[in-house]
């Protein structure tokens, strides 16, 4: 079994400048723009965490990352204007957004006492200091998402030249792959270009309930059931770990399932983390649990197709349901069919369907009573975003769950190092109360013990934090 990274335990001072608003830096349209229905439905009235930690680099010693972001996000919101408005709520709770052009909040800080080398190698969620580097605001329910600003962002300098970039959107806004678009059209003006290489589109229409309503397939992801606990994140007594899957683990998971279906890494390492997690959480075996698979519906869109430059919520989550027991019981393949087979429901229709079930059940949250939703990020491209430092070392979520519901993972590019050697793979951080924590370690390790053998040490590392 792989040994764990070495938890290395950091104390440094965060000093803040006084926040301050950025508004675009030119003149942009006074409007109101409706949200869609994805965007505005419960479940998305909430906030997410991002981090971006960069290393020094010798061409730009002698340029500050603040200021090279405050001028270079200025720029990008002559483009993407929306997100300097504020969100208001209009009647049957439809959501959209006042385009008042007063900015977004940005903090300059720094902490002089630490380098990015003494973070280590271990730069994974969660991050005990994340409330150093990003200025705490409230953060869920539709009251305190009204009226104030969508996007929070603080650069920290670090000594020796590294830095810190930590986000926080609202998510009615955006899903992940829309604020990378956004943080990319930042990085191309920070490092020279006057426009969006792909330019902002909004037409949240296309993803607006049609009349008649019709819903035309099953969404059991918004069933709502009661719960014993809805474990949220403010629990009391929770343990946040990653765990880090690189190729060797992944095959072997591949390798537990045999005959003619094919499994991608998504859905098998899905339906391990699935049972594990359900095992761990003692659900009685009669009890209905859920797996909401995350899925980006942008490659669906036909007729007419979502245009690239789209940068609002293109997500549904479509729902793979069975009993705690026969879940528990079962090999690992049932899980990931199960998971596949609800894969295969998403279409256009499906996601119109999706519009119209919000429009006329009063945009429901999703099911959070035993259930568990896992987002692939490995494509999105938030480990890629370059402001003329280069690449991040790590560049993803900050935590795991979403608002009140801890139950979200997600998938990111992640490189392991050990004995200065480095091995490419998956990241996924998972929040579960304490002893549930230890029991789905040992179901994980279970798993891969009883996994056809593919080499030495082939087992998911747990991550310890470093910070």
């Amino acid at each position: 079994m792989a040994l764990p990274l070495t938890a290395t335990s950091l104390a440094f001072k965060v000093v803040r400048h006084e926040p301050e608003l950025i508004p675009p830096a030119q003149p942009t349209p006074r409007e109101l723009k409706p949200l869609s229905e994805i965007d505005d439905q419960e479940g998305l009235r909430a906030e997410m965490d991002f981090v971006q930690f960069y290393g020094s680099n010798p061409s730009m010693e002698y340029r500050d990352p603040a200021k090279n972001m405050r001028e270079a996000i200025a720029k990008a919101l002559v483009f993407y204007y929306p997100f300097a408005g504020r969100l208001r709520e209009g009647p049957n709770r439809k959501l959209m957004v006042e385009c008042t052009g007063e900015g977004v909040v940005f903090v300059e800080a720094e902490a002089a006492d630490v380098t990015l080398e003494q973070f280590g190698d271990a730069l994974s969620p969660p991050f005990p200091c994340f409330n150093q580097l990003l200025i705490d605001v409230p953060r869920t329910g539709t009251a305190q998402l009204l009226n104030r600003p969508l996007l929070f962002i603080q650069v920290t300098r670090l000594r020796r030249g590294g830095w810190v970039l930590a986000t926080r959107v609202n998510h009615a806004m955006c899903d992940a792959p829309g604020l990378v678009k956004f943080m990319s059209s930042v990085g191309e003006m920070a490092r020279g270009s006057h426009f969006p290489s792909v330019p902002p589109v909004w037409e949240r229409e296309l993803l607006t309930a049609k009349y008649p309503l019709q819903i035309t397939h099953k969404h059991p992801e918004f069933d709502q059931v009661v719960c014993r606990s809805n474990l949220g994140p403010n629990d009391s007594d929770m343990a946040h770990k990653s765990f880090f899957f690189g190729p060797k683990e992944i095959s072997t998971l591949k390798n537990l399932v045999h005959g003619t279906i094919t499994y991608s890494t998504y859905e098998m390492l899905t339906a391990c983390l699935w049972k594990c997690r359900t095992i761990a959480l003692q659900i009685a075996s009669t009890e209905e649990v859920s797996l909401l698979g995350i899925v980006n519906a942008r490659g669906k869109f036909k007729e007419p197709p979502l245009p690239s430059g789209f940068y609002g919520n293109g997500i549904v989550f479509p729902a793979a349901v069975t009993t705690a027991g026969k879940l528990s019981q079962s090999p690992l393949g049932y899980a990931a069919g199960l998971l596949k087979k609800a894969k295969e429901e998403m279409s256009q229709e499906y996601v119109l369907s999706v519009c119209a079930l919000m429009v006329s059940k009063g945009r429901p949250m999703f099911t959070t009573a035993r259930s568990f939703a896992v987002s692939d990020l490995r494509y999105v491209g938030i480990h890629e975003v370059d402001f003329g430092w280069g690449k991040p070392i790590y560049g993803g979520p900050a935590s795991a769950g979403l608002g009140d519901f801890s139950g979200v993972s997600t998938f990111t590019p992640f490189t392991y190092y050990k004995n200065k050697e480095e091995e490419k793979g998956i990241v996924v951080p998972l929040l579960l109360p304490s002893a549930a924590m230890e029991r789905f370690v040992v179901e994980l390790h279970k798993i891969f013990e009883e996994g056809p053998a593919v080499g030495e040490n082939v087992a998911p590392k747990v991550i310890p934090s470093s910070l």
